[in-house]
């Protein structure tokens, strides 16, 4: 019985094998972090850069401009041009097979709960290269905040391709941790170009050296690590955690403010942010001791309240505090650090504390509403604590109860405080 390969040569003979340009990047995903840092990094560096998006509007102008704009926005803003641009149009599944066929290397940067979307996209053009060039490796940069996300990425692509497909020689699927902010830009600024995107200075972007399949590329910015977990714990557990921690305890104290520089200018809030960074930092060390030490990670949460501070990015007190189903999930920042903290008996209260003023966040957008989904939150954490915890924010009863009397007991305190101002 022949192979599905071997039935698809017969069907299909080629005639001109597709060449690879090992000098051309696919990326799936033409959002701020897409344009703004990967796609970015890969120009600079010499890359053609194919972007596909389900934005029509985006893939017209990156098609007719062939370039687009990144404003580094610090303490003078510097323009970067994006060149040898291109872009598909999500729905031309063709053109899309066609460039992952041929493609040097790939990046995802979509939002995790738009990569199942892509995935057999992706396989279609992985089928081709297979038939094509069926020794030559692709290495798939997964551009998302993700825990796992390889695992994640394999599971779902071997679903959509043939059972004797040779996986494990063929893709690299390359975690990454993702540490640049990317403002949000208002409407005026969008109308006016709507291919320029705003970032921070920071450009470095750290990922999984021991998963490629080819060598990894020599672009300035890719910084690859042997240890890629100790890295997106870091991520997770220090510059998220304090963003996240910034936002509510200084929304708590200054309900009004609107920007993180704002709530960070009052000494109170940036000292404590701080200190909780470093009892995260000090659960870090004992767990990674071989990937980093306290006065590394210490120089490293200053330079993060450094760039927190950035009054050029004009980041909002909503946009990082918002969605908090997701940011006090049993899987997220604090609670990822606070169960790492049980395994090596660390303390924990100062990151318990900080996730205590998450349950009073309330910080609105232009139009004076809240969030949609932490309405809702919010509303049942009045009516039944401990089941909201479980029913939204996928607590364990049992594993996590000293966690849920801790935290009841926080949120009974800091509400009477709040009834008493």
């Amino acid at each position: 019985m022949k192979s599905w390969k071997e039935s698809n040569l017969i069907m299909n003979p080629i005639k001109n094998r597709s060449q690879i340009d090992f000098r051309k990047i696919v990326i799936f995903g033409a959002g701020k972090i897409g344009r703004s840092f990967i796609g970015q990094l890969f120009g600079s560096g010499g890359y053609k850069v194919i972007f596909v998006d389900i934005n029509p509007e985006i893939v017209s102008r990156l098609n007719k401009q062939g370039s687009y704009k990144v404003i580094t926005k610090g303490e003078k803003d510097e323009g970067i041009t994006v060149r040898n641009v291109q872009a598909i149009l999500a729905s031309d599944l063709k053109k899309i097979a066609e460039a992952v066929s041929t493609a040097g290397i790939l990046a995802v940067s979509v939002g995790k709960n738009a990569i199942e979307k892509v995935i057999p996209l992706i396989a279609s053009g992985l089928k081709i290269r297979y038939i094509q060039n069926p020794n030559q490796p692709l290495d798939i940069i997964i551009a998302e905040n993700m825990i796992a996300a390889a695992d994640f990425m394999k599971g779902r692509l071997i679903k959509n391709l043939p059972a004797d497909y040779p996986f494990n020689d063929l893709i690299g699927l390359i975690e990454t941790s993702i540490g640049k902010m990317v403002p949000i830009m208002t409407q005026v600024e969008l109308e006016k170009d709507p291919l320029m995107v705003y970032s921070e200075p920071y450009n470095t972007l750290i990922l999984d050296g021991k998963a490629f399949k080819t060598p990894v590329p020599e672009i300035k910015g890719l910084t690859p690590k042997n240890n890629i977990k100790a890295w997106v714990d870091r991520k997770a557990f220090i510059h998220n955690l304090g963003h996240a921690t910034a936002a509510y305890y200084g929304v708590y104290r200054h309900p009004s403010s609107v920007f993180m520089y704002e709530i960070l200018d009052d000494s109170e809030v940036l000292q404590f942010t701080r200190d909780v960074m470093l009892q995260s930092a000090d659960i870090l060390k004992d767990a990674y001791p071989n990937d980093f030490t306290i006065n590394e990670l210490e120089e490293h949460i200053d330079d993060l309240l450094h760039r927190f501070r950035n009054k050029s990015l004009g980041d909002t007190i909503l946009r990082v505090g918002h969605d908090l189903t997701r940011k006090l999930n049993r899987d997220d920042r604090f609670m990822g650090a606070i169960h790492l903290a049980g395994k090596f008996n660390k303390p924990y209260d100062k990151i318990l504390k900080a996730m205590s003023y998450g349950l009073f966040f309330r910080a609105k957008d232009n139009e004076g509403n809240l969030f949609q989904s932490d309405v809702k939150f919010l509303n049942a954490l009045s009516a039944e604590l401990k089941k909201t915890f479980v029913n939204y924010l996928n607590f364990d009863p049992e594993e996590d109860r000293i966690v849920i009397e801790k935290l009841k007991d926080l949120y009974e305190t800091l509400r009477n405080d709040t009834v008493n101002q």
